[in-house]
């Protein structure tokens, strides 16, 4: 069970950032979690949102670089160590996590974004180990 993360490409200048929360927000589109990485030139949003789809088609009709890629999200306890057991995890089946961002789903569990090299094997590594993945459908509509 995937999330789609909503990916923009966005120049690295003022008011950029604010006309992609503006052209989501005036289509009904909520940001659920968000992550911004830079450059000199770009920043790179990632974006979990309550309509991926829709988001996606309203930021290009909008003129802005945007896709959609699957992610694994998954509810981790408040509660020492356990991020490190997840990166054991994956790392000993040889997966290897290319971006990760977190964000709190509750007041008892966190949750965390991870891209990794396979994550169909990362889905089932972390689901073989007992791992609760979040819920699509729940997390579009927190």
């Amino acid at each position: 069970m995937f999330l789609k993360q909503l990916s923009i490409f966005i120049e690295n200048r003022e008011g950029r950032l604010e006309k992609v929360t503006e052209t989501l927000a005036a289509n009904g589109i909520n940001i659920v979690c968000i992550s911004l990485a830079d450059t000199s030139e770009y920043g790179l949003l990632r974006m979990i949102v309550s309509d991926p789809d829709k988001g996606k088609q309203i930021l290009k009709d909008n003129g802005f670089s945007a896709m959609l890629t699957n992610v694994v999200a998954v509810k981790i306890p408040h509660s020492f160590g356990t991020l490190h057991t997840i990166t054991k995890e994956l790392s000993a089946n040889e997966l290897n996590i290319e971006y990760m961002y977190a964000f709190t789903s509750g007041m008892d569990n966190a949750s965390i974004i991870i891209k990794t090299n396979d994550n169909d094997k990362a889905l089932s590594v972390l689901t073989a180990k007992g791992f609760e993945m979040l819920d699509p459908e729940y997390a579009y509509n927190l």
